[in-house]
């Protein structure tokens, strides 16, 4: 074997770890974050969790990305430990089908049909339809199908690439020397897990296998221990990836890893007792790409049938590794929420901007709050305990506006889909009109305590009018909020018409001031709190303007605000008849001069 061997052997792996990459990552966004939903919907039964994370696995072809996953759910507190324990025994079994797959280099035949179905020969065409599809379609759904077909393509090539590069091998007496130190099933698992820990891929490491396999060197015997330890070496990712999370992700870390370990004890028992009466014929055997994806897949499927009973029993292992403190589990409410955006959901795009848009729904649902109290101690009677709360809301508000805005600058970076990409400038935009109706209730509360401090009261007749605009903004604010989180379109065209009224009464209600000042009913300095009130109650309105027209024109692929408000307001009959019956609703009280 010469130096150019071992460059084609590393070149190979390169563009097979690089293939499973794209083709992965393609499968991701082709599910556009639904297998992660799947994943939020699941129920306890260990048997559908099993199912669940086997088609999972099967699909993206990582155990260790589906492990990953886990722990962000259960960090985020959105999966409990027990439910994930089957998930992991079932991505251990869909790991199995990349082998399967690589294992059809193997088929012997001349006919065009068994010729057809080695990789080696569809590979080409995928690749080349992938190619024409990346280079003229447009469409998203399409280009990602491209980069499957591609990354499909690439992997199957460097396969090829191993399996001719350490060929030569098969007559260096040297080669099949080392590999019987492999029949000790210590130094087997240790070099299996080693290798897999490195490359993070179990399905990777077992194609390095396959490759070898090539050369009539490898027997069952030294093949069996370094399949069981690549599954322990894949538990590397995963507690990796569980540094800096809470317990219960940890735990879910240890039980991928004291599965692989416990299932690889009692295999390699059962294997070697059975062989010591028994005697094995095809232990000495040489293997091939089908038997270790058959060794692959019966370690894996046995393991998880034996341990499924004892799914409470691995959790509770996990429990005395990972110890609770005294005192922990007390965390802030709203520091909780925050495990939402999680750094491993970055690697689901899709589902990561859910989880945001679910966080900007809560921040908004502050400032909602926030603003019904603001009007009570405005309007109504001075509430210092209410004016406390709407402080604490303002700094939780605040707070929202920094994680989710930190989280959704490294979410962009990301390789997004057009319309994911569309709807982190959505919520970006959104979160900071949330935050400026929060600053806008803070200012409200200052209205209400120069009024408290001042003994200052609004007439009768103005505190009626000031309720009027308070419905409506009122209205306004529930209608932009329920528009985002449902994210519908025809609730979001209603919005500009409403605020539209509310200038309207602002205007009006001004002028009314004026004529009271000019009567005497109402004093300078009072006029000053009111006018502040007034200014503060449009404003919202107009952030509300500004959540509806981000979601219209996210739909659009366009963010002209102004373009947009104009073409609306001179749409003719539709929104001056949304103005007019919002004007009905909210018809100022008649004047007592």
């Amino acid at each position: 074997m010469t130096i150019f061997n071992v460059l084609t052997l590393i070149g190979g792996l390169a563009m097979f770890l690089y293939g499973m990459n794209v083709m992965g990552n393609g499968l991701e966004k082709l599910a556009g974050g639904k297998l992660e939903k799947i994943f939020e919907r699941l129920t306890s039964n260990p048997i559908k969790a099993m199912l669940l994370g086997l088609s999972v696995t099967a699909v993206i072809q990582s155990s260790s990305a589906t492990t990953v996953m886990l722990v962000g759910f259960v960090n985020a507190g959105i999966m409990k430990l027990h439910s994930a324990i089957g998930v992991i025994m079932g991505a251990n079994i869909g790991t199995t089908v990349t082998a399967w797959i690589l294992s059809l280099s193997g088929l012997n035949g001349d006919s065009f049909i068994i010729n057809m179905l080695k990789p080696t020969s569809f590979s080409p065409v995928l690749a080349i339809i992938g190619v024409a599809m990346l280079t003229f379609s447009k469409n998203d759904k399409k280009k990602d199908i491209a980069s499957i077909l591609v990354g499909f393509a690439v992997l199957m090539f460097g396969m090829d690439s191993m399996s001719g590069a350490v060929a030569p091998l098969k007559d260096v007496p040297e080669f099949a020397e080392v590999l019987l130190w492999f029949k000790n099933p210590i130094l087997g698992v240790l070099a299996g897990a080693l290798l897999t820990a490195v490359i993070q891929s179990s399905s990777a490491s077992v194609g390095i296998l396959q490759a070898l396999s090539a050369t009539g060197a490898i027997t069952f015997g030294s093949a069996l221990p370094i399949i069981l330890g690549q599954n322990i070496g894949t538990c590397v990712t995963a507690l990796l990836s569980s540094i800096g999370t809470s317990k219960n992700a940890k735990r879910v870390a240890v039980v991928h890893l004291y599965f692989n370990i416990i299932g690889t004890v009692l295999f390699l028992t059962v294997f070697y007792l059975l062989n010591a009466f028994i005697g094995f014929s095809f232990v000495d055997g040489v293997v091939g790409a089908k038997e270790i994806a058959i060794v692959h897949t019966i370690f894996n499927l046995s393991t998880s049938i034996v341990l499924l009973p004892f799914i409470k029993v691995l959790e509770k292992l996990a429990y005395l590794t990972v110890k609770d403190k005294e005192g922990e589990g007390n965390k802030d409410n709203i520091e909780e929420q925050f495990k939402l955006l999680d750094e491993r959901f970055l690697q689901s795009p899709s589902f990561a901007v859910e989880k945001c848009r679910e966080l900007t729904n809560r921040m908004g649902e502050i400032a909602k709050e926030s603003i019904d109290m603001a009007m009570s101690i405005c309007v109504d009677k001075y509430d210092k305990e209410k004016a406390e709360q709407i402080a604490a809301n303002e700094a939780a508000v605040d707070l929202y506006e920094d994680r989710l805005g930190t989280y959704l600058v490294k979410l962009s970076s990301r390789d997004l889909s057009a319309k994911d990409s569309q709807s982190v400038s959505t919520i970006l935009h959104v979160i900071g009109d949330f935050e400026r109706i929060s600053d806008h209730a803070m200012n409200m509360v200052s209205v209400a305590e120069e009024k408290q401090q001042k003994d200052l009261n609004f007439t009768s007749q103005a505190t009626a009018e000031v309720k009027v605009m308070c419905s409506a903004v009122r209205d306004v604010l529930d209608i932009a909020m329920e528009a985002f989180e449902k994210h519908d379109l025809e609730l979001a065209t209603r919005v500009e018409p409403l605020e539209e009224v509310v200038d309207k009464i602002r205007t009006k209600l001004k002028n009314r001031h004026v004529k009271r000042l000019q009567t005497g009913e109402c004093t300078i300095e009072m006029g000053f709190v009111f006018s502040d009130l007034l200014t503060n109650l449009e404003r919202v309105s107009d952030h509300c303007s500004n959540i509806a027209v981000c979601l219209i024109q996210e739909n659009d692929e366009s963010f002209d605000v102004h373009e947009y408000v104009q073409m609306l307001k001179n749409s003719g009959e539709g929104f001056d008849g949304q103005v007019k019956r919002y004007s009905e609703k909210y018809a100022l009280p008649a004047k007592e001069f």
